[in-house]
């Protein structure tokens, strides 16, 4: 992969994973980042177990514990929600651009199908509720930027109803909020966002330049 841009040598990643997951999902956006300079540290937590304020504080505290700046932040699917969550929370003033990736800012219709099945609800876990229940705002004075996916590949296209287009969990119009500072829809599914390397491209044209780097502009 060629390195387009290069970002300030002191430039720190944090990755935050969604639910069921862990921060080793995160591998190979891992090494892109690493081999384009920067700095990359992975975020794991429980997160079914947790909930969504116990989430965004333990981010908080390992934000706080780095050395350098800036610090940008990538959230991937209900990552997203934490750090939007620690955000609202405590800002670090080292906190540079948040890059998230088929994050359901506007809530989330697979979840609300869960949540009315007694036998399957647990499997959601507590953050994404507390989110639906509670959401927080984009801060005005950070650039947050959107990867939404449009492959229908995932578990939600078991549930009928999931708007189109979506990523196979999320749809598109779930990614769409106030505030974000710029939106991208690329043809890939929720997990496939994971092993990408146009989406990583992408998103690390935003954490550079605060757009997201387009090959196709008839992508959005």
């Amino acid at each position: 992969m060629s390195n387009q841009t290069m970002p300030p040598p002191a430039a720190t990643v944090v990755l935050v994973h969604g639910l069921w997951m862990h921060g080793i999902v995160f591998a190979r956006h891992r090494y892109w980042f690493e081999a384009a300079g920067y700095r990359v540290e992975t975020f794991s937590y429980p997160s079914m177990r947790q909930g969504l304020a116990d989430s965004a504080r333990a981010l908080a505290r390992f934000v706080a514990a780095l050395k350098g700046a800036p610090i940008h932040l990538v959230g991937h699917s209900q990552g997203g929600l934490v750090i939007l969550a620690m955000l609202a929370q405590v800002r670090d003033p080292r906190i540079g651009r948040v890059g998230l990736m088929g994050t359901p800012l506007a809530g989330s219709h697979c979840a609300r199908v869960l949540q009315g099945i007694p036998v399957l609800n647990h499997i959601m876990g507590k953050v994404l509720a507390e989110w639906m229940a509670a959401p927080a705002s984009v801060p005005a004075d950070l650039e947050v930027g959107m990867l939404a996916g449009t492959l229908s590949l995932g578990t939600g296209v078991l549930f009928p109803g999931l708007g189109r287009p979506n990523d196979g969990i999320v749809s598109v119009a779930e990614t769409r909020v106030e505030g974000l500072h710029d939106h991208i829809k690329m043809r890939v599914g929720h997990s496939g966002m994971l092993l990408s390397e146009s989406c990583h491209l992408a998103l690390r044209g935003f954490l550079e330049t605060g757009r997201f780097l387009r090959r196709d502009r008839g992508a959005d």
